[in-house]
């Protein structure tokens, strides 16, 4: 393990800072700098004490950030238009490349696994699992031609379960570029990537997820994807650092459970497809707005209040996302949050989808956004976070209400309910190699 043993020194000493400061550190302090070598050094010595006694020659941290929804609440699944980032939050991972087909991987918390390389096919019995991301994003990287090699890995995860921050992609992009360093030699790029995650988390993990998560974690920094066309999504990223802005992004956990809630998620696309149907259309992003505002008493009387408002959400949803994006390309912050503000009245009124009509006792994600309208005091933005129900809710705070913004919300929710995240310029990517010069 001397290799190790001299990655680890680099690490203490000094040698990454730079890399470590564009990912890990945003407010400039010695603190943040401090915690990313620690951060990296753990999954380094984990490694060790893993993979006893084997050559490291290669070794590697790799890095799959997390994601934030920021605008388009429920609009890709009718082909519109998003607002995302990558996160801090990630998960981490040392990785050894080996001469074998072989995958072994370590993670905290989970058995280990390990996946051969020579059977890409798909295992009904690793569904839902972290296995059946490997061999999903194995096969993505094989079909583009490339020849597999082996590796192992020790991974450690600061993406909370259950977050909103979509692990499962940060985990498939995380892979992705384990595979592209050692198998690829770095030809893939980041869409590529992005897609193959999607392809591994539809075909193999048994989600059938659109692409917005896996290019937001992928691509990196705050991102606008227009799925007009599914298969082709424009993808784009959107200059502006949120870090710099005055405003701390929180994604609080309302500590509800998602349990139960899958016919109100398919309500909303059931209801929104049944609308684009009444005009002979399969999403509502091939139907002409003004033509749905004139048929509205007919639509209603067709399919009932409900369906409307939420169609009307997403006409609205689907123009605010680009405005969003368009605020932050010109530097108006104030703009953008209210934008915001104006998505959350939305989501809350329109979509309705922040309480669950099942268990109507059960309101946790209206409760939390109403204590965090009460802490902002009119300041700062709040919304509901990703596909709602339960869950989680996401706040721009003012840097000098942080304080008392938290204690507000985790005397009633619990401690460590809010989670401080900053969007981080890059996505996916290896962080450092022991072989860098």
């Amino acid at each position: 393990m001397q290799n190790m043993e001299k990655f680890l020194q680099a690490v203490s000493q000094g040698k990454y800072d730079e890399r470590l400061r564009r990912l890990y550190v945003f407010h400039d302090t010695a603190e943040e700098l401090e915690a990313a070598r620690a951060k990296v050094s753990h999954v380094i010595e984990g490694f060790e004490k893993a993979f006893p006694g084997m050559d490291c020659t290669g070794a590697a941290v790799f890095s799959g950030p997390g994601r934030t929804e920021i605008g388009g609440n429920h609009t890709d699944h009718q082909h519109g238009c998003v607002l995302c980032g990558s996160v801090n939050m990630d998960i981490l991972a040392c990785v050894v490349p080996t001469e074998d087909s072989v995958v072994k991987v370590v993670s905290e918390g989970y058995p280990a696994l390990t996946i051969d390389l020579n059977d890409l096919s798909i295992h009904s019995e690793e569904v839902n699992t972290s296995a059946a991301l490997i061999r999903g994003v194995a096969a993505g990287v094989a079909r583009e031609g490339f020849a597999l090699k082996g590796f192992c890995a020790y991974v450690s995860s600061t993406v909370p379960g259950g977050s909103g921050l979509s692990s499962s992609a940060a985990y498939e992009i995380l892979v992705g570029n384990v595979f592209n360093r050692f198998s690829c030699d770095g030809k893939l790029d980041a869409v590529k990537l992005a897609q193959i995650g999607q392809y591994a988390e539809r075909e193999y993990f048994g989600k059938p997820c659109g692409l917005m998560d896996q290019a937001a974690s992928s691509i990196g920094g705050v991102v606008a994807i227009d799925f007009n066309d599914p298969s082709q999504p424009v993808i784009r990223k959107v200059d502006y650092d949120l870090a710099r802005s005055g405003y701390q992004l929180y994604i609080i956990d309302t500590r509800s459970c998602h349990a139960d809630l899958t016919d109100d998620y398919a309500g909303i696309t059931q209801e929104m497809g049944a609308v684009a149907a009444f005009f002979g259309q399969k999403v509502l992003r091939e139907v002409d707005e003004a033509e749905f505002y004139a048929a509205i008493p007919a639509v209603r009387e067709k399919l009932g209040d409900r369906a409307v408002l939420r169609a009307m959400h997403f006409f609205a949803e689907n123009s605010r996302a680009q405005a969003q994006a368009k605020a932050l390309d010109e530097g108006d912050m104030e703009g953008f949050l209210a934008l915001v503000r104006a998505s959350g009245r939305s989501s809350s009124e329109l979509l309705q989808n922040i309480w669950s009509v099942a268990a109507p006792a059960q309101q946790a994600v209206t409760l939390s956004l109403a204590l965090a309208e009460k802490a902002l005091g009119g300041r700062g933005a709040v919304r509901v976070h990703g596909g709602g129900f339960a869950g989680t809710i996401q706040a721009f705070v003012p840097q000098d209400l942080e304080q008392s913004f938290v204690a507000s919300l985790e005397a009633v929710l619990g401690e460590g309910a809010c989670h401080a995240v900053s969007v981080r310029p890059e996505g996916g990517c290896m962080v450092m190699s022991s072989e860098e010069e």
